[in-house]
C-alpha cells in the first residue's frame, strides 16, 4: 500500500510541474505580444531580375517526308522477264531496272516500218503524174478536174507518209517502253512483282519505290491562333535555322544538321485549324527516314527579356502566375505577372516586374504581405541539389498552403489526462497484506 501511495504521490507532483511550465510559457507570449514587438525577418534568397539576350525558338512537332519519290509503273503490258537490281540499292536515274517481253513490240515497230516503205513507194508515182498533169493542162491536153485530182493524190499520198512515220515512232516508243528506267536518283526497295508476273499498263500495283534521302523535308504543324506571332518575327529574319531533335522528347538528341524553313502555307487548315510549315535538311548519312516523328526547333533570333525562374513562381486561384518581391523597407509585395512562353527552366515576363527587382526564389512559403526580410543573393549552382523541391506549378494554391502549412506547424505538447499505459500497477503483494 505504500508504494502505491508513492507512485501517486510522483504522478501528481510531474502534473503540478507541467501546469506551472506551460503557464509561464503563455506568460512570456501575452507579455511579447502586449509589447507589440516587430516579428522577426525572414531569411530569403533573392534574384535581381536584368534584362537577358536569349534566342526565341518555336519548339513544334514534325515528320520527315522525302524530298522526292517515284513510284516504278510499267507503261505497256507484258511479261517480266528481268529484275536488274538490288533491293535496297542506290540507283541513278537512268539505270534499267526491269525488262518486258519485247517480242510483241519489236514485230509491231518492223510492221509499221514496212507501212512507211509503202507510202514512200506510192509517192513516187502520185508526184510523177501530178507534175506531168502540171504540163498538160496548160496546153488544154487534161482537164483541169484532172489535174486537181492528181494533185489531191499527191497531198494524200504525203498524208499517208506522215501517217505511217507516225506508227513508226508510236511503235519504237512502246518498244523502248518494255525497258523500264529508273526517272531518279534515290534508294529503292523492294521489288513487289517477281520475274514471270503479267503487268499492265493500267495497273494501280507499282513494280517498285525510289526515293530521295538527302536533303529530306520536315512537315510540322502549327495552331493558326499562333501562327501571326510566329509569322511576325520570321519576318524580320531572312532565313529561319531549324534544330532538329530525333524524336519527339524534350531531351532527345539533336541532329548535327541545321535545317532551314523553305515555307508556311499561306492558308488555315479549316478542319485541323493549323497551319503547315516545311524546312530541308541534309541527311548525308540517310540517319532521317521518311515517316519518322522528331521535333523541329524553329530559331527565330535573339532578343531581351526579363527571365523569372519557374521554382519563384505559384499559382493563382484564376490559372495566373505570381511572385514574391522585395519591396521598399525590404517588405514583402506579392504581385502577378504576365508570361510570353518558357525559355529552359524559366519564364519569360512581359507584365507584372520590371528590371532591377528583387524576386524571392526560396523562402516565399513563410512571409506574407509587408512581412520583414532579410534578403540574401540566390546561388543557382549551389542551391541546385540542396534546395526542397516546392509545390508543383500546377497544383492549385490551396495545395501549396497544405504543403507550407504542414512544414511549418510545430506539434504541441498537451499535458496528460490520464497516467501513462506503461505506469507500474499494483501487484499482489500490494493488495494483500503480507503474512507478517
Amino acid at each position: 500500500m505504500a508504494k502505491r501511495l508513492l507512485i501517486l504521490g510522483v504522478f501528481l507532483a510531474i502534473l503540478a510541474g507541467a501546469g506551472f511550465y506551460f503557464a509561464g510559457v503563455h506568460d512570456k507570449a501575452a507579455a511579447a505580444a502586449a509589447e507589440g514587438g516587430p516579428p522577426p525577418a525572414a531569411s530569403v534568397a533573392v534574384l535581381e531580375i536584368q534584362p537577358t539576350k536569349i534566342i526565341y525558338t518555336e519548339s513544334l512537332p514534325g515528320r520527315i517526308t522525302p524530298y522526292r519519290q517515284a513510284q516504278i509503273r510499267p507503261q505497256v503490258d507484258g511479261i517480266i522477264t528481268q529484275r536488274l537490281f538490288e533491293e535496297g540499292a542506290d540507283v541513278k536515274k537512268g539505270d534499267q531496272l526491269y525488262q518486258i517481253d519485247d517480242a510483241r513490240y519489236k514485230a509491231l515497230l518492223n510492221s509499221a516500218m514496212a507501212d512507211l516503205k509503202s507510202a514512200q513507194a506510192n509517192i513516187k508515182s502520185t508526184e510523177a503524174r501530178a507534175e506531168r498533169y502540171k504540163d498538160l493542162v496548160k496546153i488544154k491536153a487534161v482537164s483541169q478536174q484532172e489535174y486537181d485530182d492528181a494533185v489531191a493524190a499527191l497531198d494524200q499520198s504525203r498524208a499517208g507518209i506522215a501517217v505511217a512515220e507516225a506508227a513508226v515512232a508510236i511503235a519504237q516508243v512502246n518498244l523502248d517502253y518494255t525497258k523500264v528506267y529508273a526517272p531518279i536518283d534515290g534508294r529503292i526497295g523492294k521489288s513487289l512483282v517477281t520475274e514471270g508476273a503479267l503487268v499492265t499498263a493500267n495497273q494501280t500495283q507499282n513494280l517498285a519505290v525510289i526515293t530521295q534521302l538527302d536533303p529530306v523535308f520536315v512537315d510540322m504543324q502549327q495552331s493558326g491562333s499562333e501562327a501571326m506571332d510566329l509569322r511576325t518575327r520570321m519576318m524580320d529574319t531572312d532565313v529561319v535555322p531549324v534544330e532538329i531533335q530525333m524524336s519527339e522528347a524534350t531531351n532527345a538528341e539533336a541532329y548535327p544538321h541545321l535545317a532551314t524553313l523553305k515555307f508556311s502555307e499561306v492558308t488555315i487548315d479549316e478542319t485541323t485549324g493549323s497551319i503547315a510549315l516545311r524546312a530541308q535538311v541534309a541527311n548525308p548519312k540517310g540517319l532521317l527516314l521518311p515517316g519518322l516523328f522528331v521535333r523541329a526547333n524553329l530559331q527565330l533570333g535573339e532578343e531581351e527579356a526579363l527571365l523569372v525562374p519557374q521554382r519563384a513562381t505559384t499559382r493563382t486561384p484564376d490559372g495566373g502566375l505570381s511572385v514574391w518581391v522585395v519591396g521598399e523597407g525590404n517588405k514583402a509585395q506579392l504581385r502577378q505577372i504576365k508570361t510570353s512562353g518558357a525559355y529552359n527552366s524559366n519564364w519569360i515576363v512581359t507584365e507584372g516586374i520590371q528590371a532591377g527587382d528583387s524576386v524571392i526564389v526560396e523562402g516565399y512559403q513563410k512571409i506574407g504581405p509587408d512581412a520583414p526580410l532579410n534578403p540574401t543573393p540566390w546561388k543557382q549552382a549551389e542551391n541546385t541539389s540542396a534546395a526542397p523541391m516546392d509545390a508543383p506549378m500546377d497544383a492549385p494554391p490551396e495545395t501549396q498552403g497544405e504543403t507550407v502549412q504542414n512544414a511549418q506547424e510545430q506539434p504541441t505538447p498537451v499535458a496528460p489526462e490520464e497516467a501513462p499505459m506503461d505506469a507500474p500497477t499494483p501487484t499482489q503483494d500490494d493488495t494483500q497484506p503480507t503474512q507478517e
